[in-house]
C-alpha cells in the first residue's frame, strides 16, 4: 500500500505542543508520513512565546522545492507564516508544483497573545494563500481579524464564513471553540453549511489545538476523504486529544496527540 504523505509549512514550537511539532505528531497519529518546511523558529514554553526568528525566503523556497522534486505529496498544511515575503514564496512554489489538498490555518496570535503574523501581512495572507486553499480554518478571533466583524453567535460565524469564502478558498471552517456555548464548528462550501458539534472539555491544556485540528484535516484529505468527512474525522480526533490533554509546565499544556496509541498500551486509567 502506498504511503500517504502530508507536508506542514509552519513555525517550530520549542515546547512541542503546536506548530511543526504538533503537525508531525498529528500526521503520524493519523497514518500519514509527515514532512516539514520551517518558516520560523520560536522560543516558547507553556506560558508563552519568548522570541521568534523568521527563516529567510531562500531556505523556505529550497525546502519546498527539494521535497516536491523528489516526493509525491498528498496534502499540505500551512500554519505560521509571519511576513508577506514568505507568504508569496510559499504560494508561488505551491502553484508551480501544483500542490493539492492545501489546508491553511491562518495563525495570527498565539494563545498567550504574542503576534505571530506581522499586521501588515494580513492582507497578503488572505489574498495570496486563501485562493490556493482547499480549506481555511480560522478560529473566531482570527475570523474577526479577517472580516473586521465581531463574532458572538452561530449566525455571526456563518456570516464570517461567507465573507471569508469570497477570498477564494474551496471551503471555510470557522472554529467555535471561543464561544461560550457548545463548541460548534461551521463548514461552508459556497452553497451550504455543515455543523460539527464537539464536547466542551473543562481544561486549560489546549496549547496547539488549532494546529492539530488543521493538520488532522490535511492528513485525512491525504488519505482520500472528501472535505466534509475529513473535517468530521479531524473534529473527532481533536476532541479526543483535548480530552486526553497533557499536564505539562506552568501554563497551557498540549493536547494528547497519541492518546489512542497510549490508551491501547494501557497508559490511561479509564
Amino acid at each position: 500500500m502506498k504511503t500517504k504523505v502530508a507536508l506542514t509549512i509552519a513555525g517550530s514550537d520549542s515546547c512541542g505542543g503546536a506548530g511543526i511539532q504538533a503537525d508531525l505528531k498529528t500526521f503520524s497519529a493519523l497514518g500519514t508520513y509527515g514532512m516539514s518546511v520551517i518558516t520560523a523558529v520560536t522560543a516558547q514554553n507553556t506560558t508563552g512565546v519568548v522570541d521568534v526568528r523568521e527563516m529567510d525566503v531562500d531556505i523556505v523556497r529550497n525546502q519546498i522545492d527539494c521535497l516536491f522534486a523528489d516526493i509525491e505529496i498528498d496534502a499540505v498544511k500551512i500554519g505560521m507564516v509571519s511576513n508577506g515575503e514568505i507568504i508569496n514564496v510559499i504560494a508561488a512554489c505551491l502553484r508551480a508544483h501544483k500542490a493539492v489538498h492545501v489546508v491553511v490555518d491562518p495563525v495570527m496570535v498565539s494563545k498567550s497573545g504574542h503576534h505571530l503574523l506581522r499586521p501588515e501581512a494580513k492582507e497578503e495572507l488572505v489574498k495570496v494563500l486563501f485562493p490556493i486553499a482547499a480549506v481555511v480554518t480560522p478560529n473566531i478571533p482570527e475570523a474577526e481579524l479577517i472580516t473586521d466583524d465581531k463574532i458572538a453567535s452561530l449566525e455571526q460565524m456563518k456570516k464570517a464564513a461567507r465573507k471569508i469564502y469570497e477570498f477564494g478558498p474551496g471551503c471555510v471552517v470557522v472554529k467555535g471553540g471561543h464561544l461560550t456555548e457548545d463548541a460548534v464548528d461551521v463548514l461552508y462550501d459556497g452553497s451550504s453549511f455543515k455543523y460539527y458539534k464537539g464536547t466542551r472539555v473543562d481544561t486549560k491544556n489546549t496549547h496547539g489545538t488549532g494546529c492539530t485540528f488543521s493538520s488532522a484535516i490535511a492528513a485525512h484529505l491525504a488519505r482520500g476523504y472528501a472535505v466534509p468527512e475529513a473535517v468530521s474525522l479531524a473534529k473527532d480526533y481533536i476532541n479526543g486529544a483535548i480530552l486526553h490533554a497533557i499536564e505539562l509546565g506552568r501554563g497551557f499544556g498540549p493536547t494528547g496527540h497519541f492518546y489512542d496509541l497510549y490508551r491501547k498500551a494501557g497508559m490511561f486509567n479509564e
